[in-house]
């Protein structure tokens, strides 16, 4: 921890003395000499951090350095943004100067010069502040001889990545065959007298050992997937919210009930009482009344007994009797409270432990040095006394891990004396910790601050790491894709654990026992706020604090937030939420996620304080759901932040200033909106280094409902896309609520690096445009495209003059969806109207992985292309006539499809 935050400041006081900014020579004597004494300390460092475990004092001098770390860094970050306001005042005189030449003809005034040299008074201040702190680290650098601390080497840090993309598979969780198939049986009625009707089962075992993994397994079972009519998984964990948990349940439901019902947010939104306990178990037990549901109530630790009876009294009185309720639990006495059948988990076998830690751990080994390693590797696999957790923790790190050296010093590691909680659980998770880089060290214990069973955002998370600076950037590498790869890292050593939510998105958690385990060696400046933990916090902790998250709903005052937590770096807010004017007093803050603010609206739109104007380090600016189906108004000072690299939010209706902020990497639903006076779409080109862009013509998601199209929006929208001039780096584009029937060929064919698109409510588009040829093209979704009738070898690309060469059609495409297309009919192209010459020349979809058609009611047919492509997933949903088509094992669309290794049919309307 302390070592990454050493390295950073080393670096900021680098960069303050080789500056552009000329320093007086008190300034720079002083700077020069906490850059010495940083680097000092640094070397002792590696010593210091594993000895703190046994020794309290070790801890103390520790935190007394961190702390004052952490002062230096909030003074190199007053000045930098005192270098910041300089370079916008300059900016805004020149914006100023080109505004006044577009108006007039009038001779330009001279633009004002920059003046680069602060103030005395502020070289004044900042030469007293860093001389009371090199003081404090005077006095540091005494303690530490005291101490007789290990020299460590200077060496870089470097993680190794894998051979292969792909993570070792475990799913099948070796020695636990018999206790899933004993689970699968009793969930579907079979077994024993006793375990054919069991209304609750509930799965007991200490941390670790594999309670969730098991009751994931049973979840996805084919056949428990298909017994039951609704499948439900909760996270519940402590404390226990019978609100927030009957909500998830419900909101799960309404997903898998497509019967037109309005979902629960939205009648939220019209009756924001709709919270109490009764109401929401009523309207559970409305939309599963008679069918055969399957709940999950993972990680339940309360044993009260009052906040479980009206769960299961709901969940008894409605549904099938042969539903059923799984609880996975520490605890004996939670078993016991829900009046449940029991299984329980015990330890695994020595060999079957052996197998899942050498699974992972010889993953990419070749057998020689299997055969040289395995007698270590066994000694170590013991030290995991049966635990899946840490075996495969274990067996993460020493996949890295190649020479027996390396093996023996793991095995012989003092941390296994260590007497930890869940009986030895932290001390693989300490060996895995101590050898990551510094950097991963910070990221990792970052994570404490989310609640356990968070489901992590992956992008959100690695912007927070970004904003505080724990991401080293490296050589050209974009400190995004950098940070990406820190998550990769940390989840390849297991320290997260990916998974599929609803059989469709991959997402992440950490398990319990890690989640544990990062809180036990995160210090206290980063602070979630969820019901039932104390908000505020005490004076003395809130000024230096660094994040703060609302992950619940809290009337806490906003203009008290800024006034008490001026040092914060990430401020996530949630609703019922003002935004306070005084938001832009928070100069050190990297990161404002703001979700679903209700008090800003005025007259219709969403207004935010021009203020934010004044963020002038913010790096990342998200409004989600902040207006629903209303423009969000960005005020005129945006412009200024000219160190934002993300700008996302709903319905965005940006300043014409906007093509100052050339970092931006990520721009989200921007709105061309004829009745909002804001920034055009043609004034983006501006944005050189944007990779990510969303982009709505007109207003709202949904322009069939909100606006009747006519000649002069056509003619608008088609004249708009035409002189649309988007940045050639870009990779990500999502064009919604687009009126044309036709799209221009020249803007997407200019786009050579675009690897996702997404086209999205085109109500009046008649033909799709060349795709084909996009070169780069890995994913493309066509969607809610109502008039499109045919699809055919103007999609591809095919153009009659070159198809004697040989030619490569959407040459990278790896994922292909058309979703919600009520009247298209003909999908043709490539070799059908050819021949065998064309076949030859010809090839389409080299790459292609996956293939998904939804809600397609009238599609008669597939292209005979798609036999000859790599295709290993097909999905078609909801299409009866295309379905009944490749149902049969004799017709023509069979054939093109019956390579496919899986192929996934439903929705047959059809007799």
């Amino acid at each position: 921890m302390a070592g990454a935050l050493l390295s950073a400041i080393v670096e900021r006081l680098g960069s303050l003395i080789s500056s552009e900014f000329k320093l007086t020579v008190t300034v720079k004597e002083e700077v020069q000499k906490l850059q010495t004494k940083f680097r000092t300390i640094q070397a002792v460092l590696n010593d210091a951090e594993k000895r703190q475990l046994k020794e309290e004092s070790v801890e103390l001098w520790l935190d007394k350095l961190e702390g004052v770390s952490y002062e230096i860094d909030d003074v190199l970050d007053e000045w930098n943004t005192v270098m910041i306001k300089a370079e916008i005042e300059k900016q805004q005189k020149e914006f100023e100067e080109e505004e006044k030449a577009e108006t007039s003809t009038a001779k330009k005034r001279k633009v004002w010069p920059l003046i680069s040299v602060p103030n005395l008074f502020q070289h004044r201040d900042i030469a007293h502040k860093i001389k009371d702190l090199n003081e404090k680290l005077d006095e540091i650098n005494k303690e530490k001889e005291m101490y007789g601390f290990e020299l460590s080497r200077a060496i870089e840090e470097v993680v190794e990545r894998p051979k292969t993309t792909s993570y070792v598979d475990v799913s099948e969780i070796l020695g636990r065959d018999k206790v899933k198939n004993d689970l699968v049986s009793i969930l579907l009625g079979k077994g024993t007298e006793k375990e054919k009707h069991p209304h609750v089962i509930s799965l007991v075992g200490m941390g670790g050992i594999g309670k969730t993994t098991i009751a994931q397994l049973a979840f996805n079972d084919q056949e428990v997937q298909a017994h039951f009519d609704i499948k439900v998984w909760v996270c519940v964990s402590d404390p226990f919210d019978q609100c927030k948990v009957c909500k998830e349940i419900l909101e799960s439901v309404e997903r898998q009930c497509k019967d037109g019902k309005e979902s629960l947010e939205s009648v939220e939104r019209q009756s924001p009482n709709l919270t109490a306990l009764q109401s929401l178990l009523d309207r559970f037990c409305d939309e599963v009344q008679g069918k055969k549901f399957f709940l999950v109530f993972d990680d339940v630790w309360t044993e009260d007994y009052a906040k479980w009876k009206p769960f299961r009294d709901a969940l008894k009185n409605c549904g099938s009797q042969s539903s059923r309720i799984l609880v996975t639990t520490r605890k004996d006495r939670v078993a016991k409270m829900m009046e449940s059948y029991t299984i329980k988990l015990n330890e695994l076998s020595e060999e079957d432990c052996w197998l899942v830690f050498s699974k992972i751990a010889f993953f990419d080994k070749d057998p020689q040095q299997r055969e040289e390693l395995e007698d270590f590797g066994r000694q170590i696999s013991k030290k995991c006394k049966g635990l899946p957790l840490a075996a495969k923790t274990l067996g993460s790190l020493m996949r890295f891990k190649k020479s027996r050296e390396e093996w023996r010093n793991v095995l012989n590691n003092n941390l296994w004396e260590l007497e930890d909680v869940e009986r030895g659980l932290f001390a693989p998770l300490l060996l895995s910790y101590y050898d990551l880089s510094s950097p991963l060290k910070r990221c990792f214990s970052y994570c404490a601050v989310f609640p356990k069973d968070h489901i992590f955002d992956v992008e959100r998370l690695v912007n927070m790491w970004i904003a505080h600076g724990f991401v080293e950037s490296k050589g050209n590498m974009e400190v995004e894709i950098m940070a990406r790869e820190y998550f990769e890292n940390l989840a390849i050593r297991s320290f997260f654990q990916e998974y599929t939510e609803y059989g469709l998105f991959t997402c992440y958690k950490m398990h319990d026992i890690v989640h544990d385990f990062a809180q036990s060696i995160t210090k206290a400046r980063h602070l979630g706020y969820s019901t039932g933990s104390q908000f505020p916090p005490s004076t003395d902790r809130s000024k230096n604090l660094r994040t703060v998250i609302f992950f619940s709903h809290s009337d806490y005052n906003m203009s008290n937030l800024v006034q008490n937590f001026n040092r914060l770096r990430v401020l996530t807010l949630n609703s019922t939420m003002k935004l306070p004017d005084t938001i832009g007093n928070l100069i050190h803050l990297r990161y404002l996620d703001v979700l679903f603010c209700k008090e800003a609206f005025s007259f219709g739109k969403c207004v935010l304080p021009e203020t934010i104007g004044n963020l002038c380090n913010l790096h990342f600016l998200s409004l989600r759901q902040v207006s629903p189906s209303q423009p969000i108004i960005l005020p005129q000072g945006i412009g200024k932040l000219i160190n934002l690299r993300l700008l996302t939010g709903d319905y965005l209706v940006i300043p014409r200033e906007i093509g100052r902020l050339t970092p931006l990497k990520t721009l989200e639903s921007v709105i061309n909106d004829e009745d909002c006076k804001g920034c055009k779409f043609e004034e983006l080109k501006n944005l050189i280094h944007l990779r990510y862009l969303t982009l709505y013509f007109n207003e709202g998601p949904f322009p069939m409902f909100t606006i009747a199209p006519n000649d002069r929006r056509i003619e608008s929208n088609v004249l708009i896309l035409n002189a649309l001039e988007l940045p050639q780096d870009l990779e990500t584009l999502y064009i919604c609520n687009y009126l044309g029937t036709t799209m221009p060929p020249r803007l997407l064919a200019s786009l050579t690096n675009l690897k996702e698109l997404d086209l999205h409510s085109a109500i009046e588009l008649m033909s799709l445009p060349p795709l084909g040829k996009i070169p780069r093209l890995e994913s493309l979704i066509i969607s809610a495209a109502g008039s499109l009738k045919k699809v055919g070898v103007e999609f591809l690309g095919i153009e009659s003059e070159n198809k004697k060469e040989d030619i490569k059609i959407f040459p990278n495409l790896k994922y292909l969806n058309f979703s919600y297309l009520g009247q298209w009919e003909e999908w043709i192209g490539g070799t059908r109207e050819g021949g065998k010459e064309d076949e030859d020349c010809i090839t389409i979809m080299p790459r292609l992985q996956k293939l998904t058609i939804c809600d397609c009611e009238k599609l008669k047919s597939l292209p005979d292309f798609l036999r000859t492509t790599p295709l290993q997933e097909l999905v078609i949903y909801d299409c009866p006539i295309i379905t009944k088509r490749c149902q049969r094992e004799t017709g023509e669309d069979w054939r093109n499809i019956s390579h496919i290794p899986v192929i996934k049919l439903r929705g047959l309307k059809l007799a």
